[in-house]
């Protein structure tokens, strides 16, 4: 298995034996074979455990994730321009592994990033020395659509502006990690992550217990800790609910799956009233104070009578009982603006200036397009660069240009033209690759890294994440709303 077969002229190679023979190596990194085609030292077990299973029984446990997947109704839905449909989310039974070395920086580098970004919301929306002292632009906090001047002089909890985080890391082609991009509003995907988890190690029991994998199962109990140190200081036993925007949401099976795991109630907004500036929760036995919201809603719908009047999925008045500190939100309000993509170009020097230090995880290159020499080299460059929507999330509103038509490329093209400043462009990334079961064989597919940070009293990161797929062959979206699936992670002890 340490041999390659490579053809010389297009720099390609594959993994010896009929179980890879599409398993594509190039200039990507892949994290279960090096640049000669061996096995690394971490994948050896588990490609060994393949060897031996074969594909018929390979197929036979993938199908088996599948129906359990199935049978507990671990869906998402994507929405159309007309309709929206509800799937099963698709979830690849090889394991991604990471050793206990790679964790160790990640650890490190996203605790780094996670404090820098609070610092950076308490500062803009208090004494604003980050502007004044020009390390980042007035104009582009103050123009961004997610920063709420409604924020400025509110105090927070611990200060504890982003309590739950999902920064999504990409590994280059030299093996190192870098973060993509930041999600600080309603961060998602943590269910997926714990549910692979129980399916996956049924699927490989054996191998499970031979790698010695570290425990991401008290998550949840770590998530209730985590809000619950958030709470007005007035008693010890805070009730915490969890505010979803109901059953139409993308995210709902996570709203439902998060508030069984932590014990507390999972609500709508219409579940809620606030009097005297105190939130109550209805029920069967009365009104009965809330303390903590975890919302899975986003800003604009959280007050009809400070944001958006149209809305009925908020509570009226919850931004007057936040800012009086009668009750924490997490995460807090106005976050937005620390995960706007044009904002993430400034996050290595955001961490320079609160924490003086260089960031332990790098950003990857960014072109900022309302930045006249970075808008010219966008322009020039389409066809090679991925060029998103500053305050887009889930895939939308981006430019992947080595695969779009030329049709596309001119439609988006007029787009930036229009409003530049939307718009920021980055290199297209050889994301790296994993092993996945596909079509009775294993073939390597684009991955991504989704972490769950969670900050309040401490800062805790579980220990893996959500790997994402691009399970569409030569595709780099993983997100699961434009194709993409997830599989499970497996952080070594040691």
């Amino acid at each position: 298995m340490n041999d390659q077969s490579s053809d010389p002229e297009d720099g390609v190679g594959h993994p010896a034996g009929t179980a890879y023979a599409k398993y594509v190596l190039d200039n990507a990194y892949d994290e279960m074979f090096d640049g000669n085609g061996a096995s690394r030292p971490h994948y050896r077990a588990l490609q060994a455990r393949l060897e031996a299973l074969g594909p018929e029984e390979m197929t036979r446990r993938q199908q088996a994730v599948d129906r359990a997947f199935l049978h507990q109704g671990i869906t998402f839905t994507v929405y159309g321009a007309t309709d929206s449909t509800e799937q099963i989310f698709p979830t690849d039974c090889l394991p991604r592994i990471l050793t206990a070395t790679e964790w160790a920086t990640i650890e490190t580098g996203l605790k780094q990033r996670v404090e820098a970004l609070n610092l950076f919301l308490k500062d803009i929306y208090n004494d604003g020395a980050i502007l004044s002292d020009g390390v980042v632009p007035h104009d582009l906090i103050y123009s961004c659509r997610q920063y709420r001047r409604e924020m400025r002089g509110v105090q927070v909890a611990r200060d504890a502006y982003v309590s739950i985080c999902g920064s999504d890391l990409v590994r280059t082609e030299n093996g190192e990690f870098a973060v993509l991009e930041d999600n600080l509003r309603v961060p998602s995907g943590v269910s997926y992550m714990l549910t692979n988890r129980e399916i996956i190690r049924r699927a490989f029991p054996t191998l499970y217990r031979g790698y010695n994998v570290r425990r991401i199962e008290d998550y949840c109990e770590t998530l209730l800790a985590t809000l619950r140190s958030l709470a007005p200081g007035y008693h010890s036993d805070p009730r915490i609910v969890l505010l979803t925007p109901g059953i139409f949401n993308s995210a709902y099976f996570e709203h439902t799956f998060l508030a069984r795991r932590m014990g507390i109630e999972l609500v709508e907004g219409r579940d809620l009233v606030v009097h005297n500036n105190t939130v109550y929760m209805r029920t069967t036995s009365g009104l009965r104070r809330v303390d903590v919201i975890y919302r899975r809603l986003d800003d604009d719908f959280i007050d009809p009578i400070v944001f958006r009047p149209d809305s009925t999925l908020g509570v009226s008045g919850l931004f007057n009982a936040f800012r009086a500190g009668n009750v924490a939100i997490a995460n807090a309000l106005g976050t937005g603006i620390a995960d706007d993509k044009a904002v993430y170009a400034y996050v290595p020097r955001i961490i320079k200036y609160y924490l003086d230090a260089d960031p332990i995880l790098p950003n990857v290159e960014t072109y900022l397009c309302r930045e006249p020499e970075d808008f010219k080299y966008t322009l020039d460059n389409l066809e090679k660069l991925v060029v998103k929507a500053v305050g887009e999330s889930g895939g939308y509103g981006m430019l992947v240009g080595p695969h779009a038509t030329r049709e596309e490329i001119s439609a988006f093209r007029k787009r930036l033209v229009a409003d530049p400043s939307n718009y920021i462009a980055q290199p297209t990334l050889a994301l790296s690759r994993a092993p996945c079961f596909v079509e009775q064989q294993i073939e390597g597919r684009h991955v991504d890294l989704r972490p769950f940070i969670l900050h309040g009293e401490r800062t805790t990161i579980v220990p893996g994440g959500l790997t994402r797929v691009a399970l569409k062959r030569g595709s780099l979206v993983v997100n699961s709303s434009q194709g993409g699936g997830s599989k499970d992670t497996w952080v070594l002890n040691e």
